[in-house]
């Protein structure tokens, strides 16, 4: 670890991992992104003769994590549909001759004939699983490749099998070992927290301008927005672009060659904005993304987990920012409802959506809201929006009930436009037509503004208050739940209605890992990053490769003076001390 990889200590749960696998125990990790799941079969691979095959659905990843170990000195090489012929030529050559110590693997390639044969032959005597809830029909992303894993592992004399997620409640979890192994395996579930990422939630008001205003706030760092559509993260780059931001796009639509190169840019790139689909982000092995922002809501809390893990996978610090909607949780849910999936799994997804807009709503640390749902429970973070600025929460009985009445005095027939209409007394034609002008509950709402009226309505729905019909038009419903409080029969506390809280949100300071340097230090590691990405051009690597931003932060900090000060650096293993260290410390001895 030390020597190779330059890591001076194991991250939680990594050497427990480790240990278990060097006994030749078949082991079942669920460990959060950022945790360093790729150390723990890596670390073995090195230590063991033989040849550990890596299976993972992440194209872009198996190439991003073989330029890097080779960069480390490990002989390493993937198969995909990615790879040229001549590419796959010379990585089946290395194969026979027994070369390789690891062997990446997209899960289309395990039906190539012969596979199992030329793997038994070459040595293999581990088999690692990456995002192992692909393998499980309860996990978030089933992938049917993967059922063939146990077929290639039977065939090729069954080594021993190390599966790794960072997502895997306990049905999925048995789900997956009887489908891997021949028998339990050890387990190790990891806490879900990654108390680098400040959460952000807002209500969705202008959603390109607080996106833009956010990474605004940010200039010069790296990451990644989540669109709903297409079309939409063509928008977003090209509007950012207008800004003066450095943006791309990237989705499935796209050519293959067109996303290739964007995202080998963003890879590359200290600063560059992805404004993508989530066909974007898993299979990016970059460590340096400052930020991820959701314009849309995802579709589960799972999603959002995995998605706002593609930040900090460095360990420092980054931001995140969820803008939602009503519309777009409408708009989820009848694309569940509208899905082939049979009933027992649309009703899993729904539950699973509905956890997600609870969190949009939490009326409390937002951290605390998250990891409760995979089982975790902490004390308030500090390090989310709500911990920022706490809100008082209030009793909000008094509002649901005029809120409630409107629904039930219009006959549960309209949407939000017209009912804070009726609430804030306006006479449009549509509540005139309909007598809704001379209703009790007509103007009782008039003190508040329709942004404040949409702040009730949203925490109503995320506390299940009110509902609506996944096959209607927007009409809003009653449920049992909101008449206990309706008629006064069961309290609710909510947050007090507010306006354009997104907007203070955007306006957020950065706490971006550099933030925290002197003036100084700061020129001195914009010096290093200008060092390092001038290396990465000459060699056409991702500039992580060279060196990652906590490394090129310490050296900021630390200041070495010769090759033993830079060998005590976080990520400074032997290879690259002696490829690197005389230019860096160069740059260090003039900034001194």
């Amino acid at each position: 670890m030390r020597e190779v990889f330059g890591f001076r200590e194991f991250r939680p749960g990594q050497g427990e991992i480790i240990a278990s696998v060097l006994a030749g125990e078949d082991v079942l990790a669920v460990m959060p992104t950022g945790r360093g799941k790729s150390l723990c079969y890596q670390i073995p691979a090195l230590i063991r003769p033989g040849l550990t095959l890596v299976i993972s659905p992440l194209i872009a990843l198996m190439r991003d994590q073989v330029l890097a170990l080779r960069a480390n000195g490990i002989e390493a090489a993937s198969l995909s549909s990615a790879d040229s012929p001549q590419d796959r030529e010379e990585t089946w050559q290395k194969l026979e001759q027994g070369t390789l110590r690891l062997l990446y693997l997209a899960p289309e390639r395990l039906a190539v004939p012969g596979l199992a044969e030329k793997l038994g032959r070459s040595g293999l005597t581990m088999i690692a699983v990456d995002e192992a809830h692909c393998v499980s029909q309860w996990g978030h992303d089933f992938r049917p490749e993967y059922l063939r894993i146990r077929e290639l592992a039977d065939a090729a004399g069954r080594p021993q099998i190390a599966a790794f997620t960072a997502t895997a409640d306990a049905a999925a979890r048995r789900d997956i070992a009887a489908r891997l192994f021949a028998g339990p395996p050890s387990e190790f579930v990891s806490g879900f927290d990654r108390p680098n990422l400040h959460l952000a939630v807002a209500a969705k008001q202008s959603a390109f301008n607080q996106t833009r205003d956010f990474i605004k706030a940010r200039p010069g760092q790296a990451g990644i927005v989540y669109c709903a559509s297409r079309k939409a993260c063509e928008d977003y780059a090209q509007r950012l672009k207008a800004e003066g931001v450095d943006a791309g796009a990237y989705h499935a639509g796209l050519d293959p060659d067109t996303r290739s190169r964007s995202q080998d840019r963003f890879v590359a790139s200290d600063s560059m904005v992805m404004c993508a689909t989530v066909a974007f982000g898993m299979g990016v092995d970059k460590p340096d993304v400052r930020f991820v922002v959701h314009a849309a809501l995802p579709k589960s809390m799972e999603a959002y987990y995995q998605e706002i893990g593609r930040a900090g996978r460095d360990g420092e610090p980054a931001d995140t920012l969820l803008l939602w909607s009503l519309g777009d949780a409408a708009l989820r849910r009848r694309q569940i409802a509208e899905s082939e999936s049979d009933e027992s799994r649309k009703a899993m997804e729904t539950r699973r959506l509905g956890a997600l807009i609870a969190y949009c709503e939490a009326p409390s640390c937002r951290r605390q809201s998250l990891l409760s749902y995979f089982g975790d429970t902490i004390e308030p973070c500090g390090n989310c929006d709500l911990c920022d600025d706490p809100p008082a929460l209030i009793d909000g009985s008094v509002l649901a009930q005029k809120a409630m009445s409107a629904i039930a005095r219009t006959g549960q027939r309209f949407g939000l436009e017209h009912l804070i209409g009726v609430l804030r007394g306006v006479k449009t034609d549509k509540i005139t037509a309909r007598g809704h002008d001379q209703l009790p509950t007509f103007g009782i709402g008039e003190d508040l503004s329709k942004d404040q009226w949409m702040s009730v309505f949203r925490q109503l729905f995320a506390a299940g208050a009110i509902d609506q019909p996944i096959d209607g038009y927007g009409e809003w419903l009653i449920t049992e739940r909101g008449k206990e409080i309706l008629f006064g029969r069961a309290p609710i506390r909510l947050r007090p209605p507010q306006e354009r809280r997104a907007e203070k949100v955007a306006r957020m300071r950065s706490s971006g890992a550099q933030s925290e340097l002197s003036v100084q230090d700061q020129e001195l590691f914009e010096a290093l990053r200008r060092h390092r990405a001038e290396l990465a051009r000459e060699s056409g690597k991702p500039a992580y490769t060279v060196f990652s931003d906590r490394t090129l932060i310490e050296m900021a900090r630390e200041r070495p003076r010769d090759v033993v000060e830079m060998g005590d650096l976080f990520g400074v293993g032997e290879r690259k001390l002696e490829r690197y260290a005389d230019g860096f410390l160069e740059v260090v001895e003039q900034h001194i």
